[in-house]
């Protein structure tokens, strides 16, 4: 498997509104609504141009406790093999998110939960 990079986290909250304004206030984010099929805010935390990632905010769960990354892959299905031959487990299974990619979330060996994320615009 190639070296996989964070590009993208994660932010579990109890409140949406009292998280996102939180945010937008303390560092000046900009968020907004997606508008997919879940409750999810989409957070640009600032310029492409500059080194860093974005990220979102959605309803905490008792699966996605705190603050996740997300881990680009070339494929989900190889990683998954990898993820549970090194001894971590596959939290929510491979799923589309549709004209992105394919998603899945891990615990590792510690218990950290993440996601993977293997691009693909045809994903539905």
């Amino acid at each position: 498997i190639d070296m996989g990079r964070v590009v993208h986290f994660e932010i579990a909250a109890d409140d949406m509104k009292r998280a996102v304004e939180f945010y937008k206030e303390v560092f000046g984010w900009d968020i907004k609504k997606w508008d997919g099929p879940i409750e999810y805010w989409l957070t640009t935390t600032g310029d492409n141009d500059k080194p860093g990632i974005n990220g979102g905010i959605l309803p905490r769960d008792p699966n996605y406790p705190g603050v996740m990354n997300t881990i680009a892959v070339e494929s989900v299905d190889k990683a998954v093999i990898v993820i549970e031959k090194n001894g971590g487990k596959i939290i929510a299974p491979k799923a589309p998110v549709p004209g992105v990619g394919w998603f899945a979330y891990f615990a590792d060996t510690e218990g950290n939960v993440q996601g993977i994320m293997e691009d693909d615009p045809e994903a539905k």
